[in-house]
């Protein structure tokens, strides 16, 4: 990457102030409890409410939320152990005082240095003071799966959020059409569990309803939730290729090899300015 002293216009990125890593075992205690607690609300569930609709020839229930909560068990694991893109530390050689810059779509990025990783972090790479990490193309860090989200691990967490939304509608759905067919028996257990799965699964249906749209909206315009109220120049987003080619690009498209500190050449939209 050349030394350029007079590069311009530069796109400043939203650069917020280094924290110090924080403790590790919290939020991995929380991560596993959450998987803890989708495991033992869907065995409640398979076990009374859906249990009684198979009993009754009402097969179509248990085999839809089956599916589902094997997809979203899949999704949530899959996130919890995903590499989200981690540029691994580099060296002091090529130290912060020199100037690298990339152009993206006709727009110059300065690259800003780490300090802890010892590189220049190319465009939309953050630094998560929870990991300790600089992640490509970081979009936030999920407190839920204790992980980053990034470059290599978006689409799991696309896929986690909405098999979520369809896991806890089916749960809904199934538990209301059991109440309904047993509203002429006396109150048992599996009406009590029914009751007690049906509602936690509202509950978190909206919520996630609202984070699969943001995240939607977020995709079609090519943002990335940590830039927050950050617009680029003159409103210009230079990541955006369109609804259809961002879609592609974060959700079908191949990762590509692991970026390598200073190679910035290995991703599409990097491109050297001329020395």
């Amino acid at each position: 990457m050349p030394l350029l002293k007079d590069a311009m216009p530069f796109m400043k990125q939203p650069h917020p102030p280094p924290q110090a890593p924080l403790p590790w075992i919290l939020p991995s205690l929380f991560a596993a409890f959450n998987v803890v607690l989708l495991v033992v609300f869907s065995g409640l569930f398979f076990a009374f409410p859906c249990r009684w609709l198979a009993q009754n020839g009402e097969w179509a229930f248990p085999l839809v939320t089956g599916l589902l909560c094997v997809l979203t068990v899949f999704s949530l694991v899959s996130l919890n152990f995903s590499d989200p893109g981690i540029l691994h530390q580099g060296s002091n050689e090529q130290g912060p005082m020199m100037v690298h810059v990339v152009w993206v779509n006709h727009r110059a990025f300065r690259l800003q240095w780490c300090q802890k990783c010892c590189f220049h972090r190319p465009p939309r790479t953050y630094h998560c003071p929870w990991c300790n990490i600089c992640v490509e193309d970081f979009d936030h860090h999920c407190k839920w799966v204790n992980n980053c989200i990034g470059h290599r691990n978006f689409r799991f967490f696309m896929l986690l959020v909405l098999s979520l939304c369809l896991y806890s509608g089916a749960m809904l759905v199934t538990c209301l059409i059991f109440l309904v067919r047993t509203t002429h028996l006396p109150f048992s257990m599996d009406k009590a569990i029914a009751i007690l799965v049906a509602v936690p699964a509202a509950g978190f249906l909206v919520p996630l309803f609202l984070l699969l749209l943001i995240q939607a909206m977020s995709v079609s315009a090519a943002e990335r939730s940590y830039e927050g109220k950050c617009r680029y120049l003159q409103g210009y987003n230079p990541f955006d290729h369109g609804c259809a080619n961002n879609w592609y690009l974060t959700i079908c498209a191949p990762l590509g090899p692991k970026l390598v500190p200073a190679l910035y050449r290995a991703r599409p939209w990097a491109v050297c300015s001329p020395s």
